[in-house]
């Protein structure tokens, strides 16, 4: 009787065991496992964050956090071999390639915002910033309420568009808006005359002042608008897959990877052109390192 229940046993507990680990893996992290593929989106000139270098390789501060993904998938799926595509975004196609599985995460300059955790979730955070606005060193506009009456660029489908969208409506700012359909073009507006002020992150414009052919030309506002977080797009209501995605950003903060990072793409020569952009640790900066998070609420940044 022992010897036929012992098998009996043995084999019941293997069927049963089996679904439980079949069910492991669903969504993103099975289409990653199926596909032997990672597939990361990027900005074309998000600079620091993820850009085209001078041979057009994808480069920059996010996308060497979301490579620490790749690795710690790897790890989680037994994929050593694993692939890592580079498919370029923009700020209107990013959300809907998240959400219809084209890009597995978005490393840019995304905003983490309650709205739009509606459609998308977010990893920890791994910036903070605040709009500004830029104009050239010779311009009248020296705040925000001097933009009545002007043209004013900005990036389509950014939270910067939004917020001047509010300001012309609720305000009656009057302002003649341009929607570019990058960073760099909206920056152009400005270099070229054809626009007085670009509003946007203020790192970002960093960035395009770094790279402009006169750089000594421009001046940030001292005002801002909002204090906005930066953190990587993944799908919505993919457990497995964020915890996969945190738990890679965690270690690397913990380690002291993540200012690491921070110091080598601001406060070092980055490509193309060797500018330095010199933007100090803040103390805000260094506390989500230390306490990571991925709230979309601005008050918790303050």
């Amino acid at each position: 009787m022992r010897k036929t229940h012992i098998p009996l046993l043995l084999a019941v507990m293997t069927c049963l065991a089996m679904p439980a680990v079949a069910q492991e893996l669903t969504g993103t992290l099975k289409k990653i496992k199926d596909t032997g593929t990672l597939t990361i989106g990027h900005r074309d000139s998000s600079i620091p964050f993820t850009y085209y270098d001078d041979k057009q390789n994808v480069v920059g501060y996010a996308l060497d956090l979301c490579l620490k993904v790749a690795d710690e998938l790897k790890a989680e799926l037994k994929l050593e071999n694993l692939k890592v595509n580079l498919n370029p975004v923009t700020s209107s196609t990013r959300i809907p390639l998240i959400a219809n599985g084209t890009v597995d995460i978005e490393c840019g300059s995304t905003t983490n915002n309650l709205e739009r955790q509606k459609q998308a979730w977010f990893s920890p955070t791994y910036f903070v910033i605040t709009t500004k606005f830029v104009t050239k060193k010779s311009s009248p506009i020296k705040s925000f309420k001097d933009l009545k009456g002007r043209t004013v660029s900005t990036t389509a489908g950014t939270t910067s568009a939004k917020l001047l969208a509010e300001m012309n409506g609720k305000e009656s700012y009057g302002m003649n808006v341009i929607s570019a359909k990058d960073h760099a073009e909206g920056f152009l507006l400005v270099e070229s005359g054809r626009a007085e002020a670009f509003v946007m992150d203020d790192i970002l414009i960093y960035g395009l002042i770094a790279n402009a052919k006169a750089p000594g030309d421009y001046i940030l506002s001292d005002d801002w608008l909002t204090v906005e977080p930066y953190g990587a797009l993944v799908r919505k209501d993919d457990q497995p897959f964020k915890d996969v995605v945190d738990r890679a950003f965690k270690k690397t903060f913990a380690s002291g990877e993540g200012e690491a990072l921070y110091k080598k793409w601001f406060l070092s020569p980055i490509p193309p052109r060797g500018v330095n952009l010199n933007v100090p640790l803040s103390p805000l900066q260094k506390k989500i390192f230390e306490q990571p998070t991925d709230s979309g609420d601005p008050k918790d940044y303050q």
